[in-house]
């Protein structure tokens, strides 16, 4: 079996990694780093490939796939409100000179 073959996958494994790479398009990501994280996730949910062999049936780890957005924001809460207010109105003046730009 080559790097990268899906031929161990089962149907519902596919169309999951498929659903994945989707929202991290949605989301601005490259389309081959889409696919490669979207895999990655099914993995670490599956633990890899479901046909034949040991390990099929395995219980499905879901964290992977509900732990998006939970990880941004922790540096941002951890610095003080002064320094949060002077980044917000920063980001602010920045949108807005892009914006005008834009125009």
């Amino acid at each position: 079996m080559t790097r990268g073959d899906k031929s161990k996958y089962t149907d519902k494994q596919k169309r999951r990694a498929e659903h994945i790479e989707e929202g991290y398009e949605a989301r601005g990501v490259p389309a081959k780093e889409a696919k490669r994280r979207a895999w990655a996730t099914e993995n670490k949910m599956s633990g890899g490939g479901r046909k034949g062999g040991s390990g099929e049936g395995k219980k499905t780890n879901l964290a992977p796939a509900k732990k998006g957005g939970k990880l941004g924001g922790k540096a941002a809460a951890a610095r003080g409100a002064k320094a949060r207010s002077a980044s917000a109105k920063k980001a602010a003046k920045t949108r807005a000179r892009h914006k005008a730009a834009k125009s």
